[in-house]
């Protein structure tokens, strides 16, 4: 057995999990999110600012503290799409490894996708085809795969941070402006079972359930359907931003992205004639906990 910690430092959150590794299985010990919002301004400046840096530093700090209790003896980290895209980027990575002790790496968008889709599917085992989409904050991946096996995927320039700064909460020009990409990134046949993972998805899907606090146990697995997303996003998109803050389920460090996020969703899944979408607590994270740990 191996005790790993996984940090992944996002465009909108800087998140960890603490899990034993053993016999292909992860075993989650304890999982933390803060939205840090590390890709605010990067849109405009093509830089990691100052304050959104430190809002990460902090996190991590916090994150170590949880990991020396835990005894992690493997403390490993990806960096996204707001590390891949800034001019700073390396030296914010090198920061973090320096002060932090994290063996932090800028993974591309296809090692993103590749990552999430294992973690999506460890535990489902399934010889049918399925569309894993992980909508981050700069980016957002689709992976096409059966059988643990990847066929297809795809990392696009649509996130909720990056389109939220371009658009705010103008659905229709976050629909155009989402849609055109994601359909022509997806494969020409893709499947019509859809795995969601990561904010924009749990948050539905804790909304959905009404959930106070966050369950992650209820969320896997939780079936989101497309009607329903979008009664949820006219309801979302109604309220002023501090309104939706205290809407039961939703976190409201992410109701300013929140629109944009149910947005991105329906666009896929009405690009992959989808009526559904399952909602998966597990995805990159547990990909590199496995792969860390094995």
């Amino acid at each position: 057995m191996t005790r790993v910690a996984v940090v992944d430092m996002g465009t909108n959150s800087t998140r960890l999990l603490l899990a034993d590794v053993a016999d292909g299985t992860v075993t989650a010990l304890e999982r933390r999110s803060t939205v840090t919002r590390l890709g605010e301004g990067l849109e405009a400046t093509g830089a990691l600012g100052e304050e959104p840096q430190s809002r990460v530093l902090r996190a991590l700090a916090e994150y170590r503290e949880a990991m020396d209790a835990h005894d992690a003896r493997v403390r490993t980290g990806v960096l996204t799409s707001a590390v891949r895209d800034a001019v700073n980027g390396a030296a914010f990575r090198a920061r973090v490894r320096s002060e932090y002790g994290i063996d932090a790496e800028v993974i591309s968008g296809d090692e993103e996708a590749r990552l999430t889709f294992l973690g999506a599917t460890l535990t489902r085992a399934t010889d049918e085809r399925v569309l894993v989409v992980d909508i981050g904050g700069g980016s957002t991946e689709l992976v096409v795969g059966s059988s643990g096996e990847v066929e297809f995927h795809v990392s696009t320039q649509v996130g909720v941070v990056r389109h939220t700064e371009r658009h705010g909460d103008d659905r229709a020009a976050l629909a155009r402006d989402a849609g055109a990409t994601l359909r022509e990134a997806l494969p020409e046949h893709p499947p019509t079972r859809v795995v969601a993972v990561a904010g924009t998805a749990t948050m539905a899907a804790s909304m959905d359930l009404a959930l106070e606090p966050y369950d992650p146990d209820a969320v896997e697995g939780h079936t989101l359907s497309l009607d329903g997303l979008r009664t949820r996003l006219d309801q979302l998109a109604s309220m002023p931003p501090d309104r939706r803050r205290e809407v039961p389920g939703l976190h409201p460090d992410r109701a300013p992205t929140i629109v944009a996020g149910i947005t991105i969703l329906i666009e896929i899944l009405e690009a992959a004639g989808a009526d559904t979408v399952e909602v998966s607590d597990r995805d990159l994270l547990y990909g590199r906990a496995f792969e860390a740990g094995s």
